[in-house]
């Protein structure tokens, strides 16, 4: 699988239908179907393989879905959870959460985000912490704040998605 992390800002009835969806398989097929399929680059950011490090900068340094303080912990998978089976990862933010989001992310610079980064304990990371992949992490975490902030504005909910 990619592991490859995209958040999409979804209008309020998409929402409703994946919190509706009565089965695992019915959230996938609403997401893959109904939403990856339109891929429409307006309203998507792409993480790639980042969004792993960018919730450990923004939490406590782990992966642990309980992990951080509000409202940071929303940005990647903190948010409320959906079920689409064991092998992906669907996270939910309100656009009141999005904007609160998005107001923390705009304020981090920097060297606030390397001295997170720098304290993420390479054993549990499972990859070789590097300039080359800090600066990879930075770049995709860039414009999550801008996009959070558009999300809001347009009164969309966010949802983190990634296959695992």
């Amino acid at each position: 699988m990619a592991c490859r992390g995209v958040h999409f800002a979804i209008t309020s009835a998409d929402a409703d239908r994946l919190l509706a969806a009565p089965t695992p398989d019915d959230v996938l097929r609403i997401i893959q179907e109904d939403i990856e399929e339109k891929w429409d680059e307006e309203w998507l950011y792409q993480t790639d393989k980042a969004w792993d490090a960018i919730h450990r900068c923004l939490t406590d340094g782990t992966l642990d879905p309980n992990a951080g303080t509000y409202p940071l912990k929303l940005t990647v998978l903190n948010g409320r959870r959906i079920d689409a089976g064991p092998n992906y990862i669907v996270s939910l933010t309100t656009p009141a959460e999005a904007k609160d989001v998005a107001s923390s992310l705009a304020s981090i610079d920097l060297p606030w985000f390397r001295s997170r980064y720098n304290a993420i304990d390479q054993q549990d990371y499972g990859q070789p912490k590097s300039e080359q992949d800090f600066q990879y992490t930075w770049d995709w975490f860039k414009g999550l704040d801008a996009f959070f902030r558009k999300a809001a504005d347009a009164q969309r909910c966010l949802i983190f998605t990634v296959d695992q």
